[in-house]
């Protein structure tokens, strides 16, 4: 279990950490089963292309909650994220790589702290999410409140 950061340790600007998410087909067909979003971009490479995609590309939900589990695993608990919110700048085209050990797209996520409400016991974790060198989530941001 992870132990959950003290508020009064907080700097604004910190590093709460950084991972890498490897992203892969199989991944996408997964998340249309549970998300219900079977829309053919995130599985059909040619239809993708048809509409002028680079290729088949990861949900923006699934981008958007792959990042935010860096916070929720700093926090300790998912329960104290009270808001998120992102803007998606750019799509994250995921390769085939079916029969192979490569993901198809590696989501870079860093999280720093953005800003501290000491009345109010938050702390702003601004996320930078980066594909192949370029940002698919801008103004990524989570609200963390700490006991």
């Amino acid at each position: 279990m992870s132990r959950k950061p003290a508020f009064e340790s907080l700097e604004k600007g910190a590093e709460i950490g950084r991972r890498e998410v490897a992203v892969t087909r199989a991944d996408l067909v997964k998340y249309a089963g549970a998300s219900g979003d079977f829309n053919p971009i995130h599985w059909n490479n040619d239809f993708a292309t048809a509409v002028e995609l680079p290729g088949v590309i990861a949900h923006g939900m699934f981008t958007m909650g792959s990042a935010v589990q860096l916070v929720t695993d700093w926090a300790g608990d998912p329960g104290a994220v009270v808001d998120y919110q992102t803007r998606f700048t750019k799509p994250v085209p995921v390769a085939d790589t079916t029969g192979t050990d490569e993901p198809g797209a590696i989501l870079e996520v860093v999280g720093t702290v953005g800003a501290l409400d000491a009345d109010a016991r938050t702390a702003r974790i601004d996320l930078t999410v980066t594909n192949d060198g370029q940002r698919v989530l801008t103004k990524a941001q989570a609200v963390v409140r700490l006991g």
